[in-house]
């Protein structure tokens, strides 16, 4: 069983950065892709930004020029910097993997962004 680990959520000024991480529980391998959705109450879950096991990346639309997706292969990671955080990118983000045929999420970490 895979399991994914988040951390990096918290409480960020309007304007601000944060970085989450998650991490994997066994080596990922072959074709995959693993990303981050997020669900903000009353909406529905969105895709924020996915890579594949070819390094290719997909963003939703109202993050694109401000998050970026990467990965550490090694570690079995990806992570997401997100720059220049509104009011509206508050929400619950998980980490996704689609791997083998099987799809695994993690338990989701808050982001909140207030002043």
């Amino acid at each position: 069983q895979v399991q994914l680990v988040e951390s990096g959520g918290g409480l960020v000024q309007p304007g601000g950065s944060l970085r989450l991480s998650c991490a994997a529980s066994v080596s990922i391998f072959g074709m995959y892709t693993m990303g981050w959705y997020r669900q903000a109450p009353g909406k529905q879950r969105e895709l924020v930004a996915a890579i594949t096991s070819v390094a290719g990346t997909d963003y939703g639309d109202s993050v694109k020029g401000r998050f970026t997706i990467s990965r550490d292969i090694a570690k079995n990671t990806v992570s997401l910097q997100m720059n220049s955080l509104k009011s509206e990118d508050t929400a619950v983000y998980c980490c996704n993997l689609v791997w083998r045929g099987n799809v695994y999420w993690g338990q989701g970490t808050q982001v909140t962004v207030s002043s």
